[in-house]
């Protein structure tokens, strides 16, 4: 990321958005990034897209609808994707931690886990950056947010 991201966010805009887009340009440099996202983990069936839409609660199961980006994928990748995702967080409807505390990870998953969220969480920051001004598709204050969540899965 350090010296491929020449957009910055405008000048005059909310600082806590300048401030998240400076330090996810520190944590992308740090080189122990290379090892944890290639460590080898036990394979899984993923569907790869977090949007809540594509989980159907009745009360008793969840059914899971749409796989067009679905495929071999690891279970740290997988939780992360879907906590992560901004319809999960968008209206406060999910409680991330009591849903990851239900889930015994190894050390190279939970560190996974951890850089995956950070890794997604920038992939939404980034997207709701990109939002047309004039037609935007997400609630105001949506980038605010989502440099909050980001400055604080990165503990800066």
């Amino acid at each position: 990321l350090r010296g491929r991201c020449a957009r910055r966010p405008p000048p005059g805009g909310d600082p806590l958005v300048a401030r998240a887009f400076d330090a996810v340009t520190d944590w992308a440099g740090r080189p122990r990034l290379d090892d944890v996202f290639a460590a080898e983990l036990t394979p899984v069936f993923g569907l790869g897209d977090g949007n809540l839409a594509n989980y159907l609660w009745d009360g008793a199961r969840v059914r899971v609808v749409d796989f067009e980006y679905s495929g071999l994928s690891d279970r740290a990748y997988e939780l992360a994707e879907v906590v992560e995702h901004i319809s999960v967080w968008v209206d406060d409807g999910l409680d991330a931690p009591a849903l990851l505390s239900r889930f015994e990870l190894t050390p190279a998953e939970t560190a996974r886990l951890r850089e995956c969220r950070r890794l997604l969480a920038l992939f939404w920051f980034l997207s709701v950056l990109s939002d047309d001004p004039e037609h935007p598709r997400n609630p105001p204050g949506t980038a605010v947010r989502q440099a909050g969540r980001l400055l604080a899965l990165l503990g800066a």
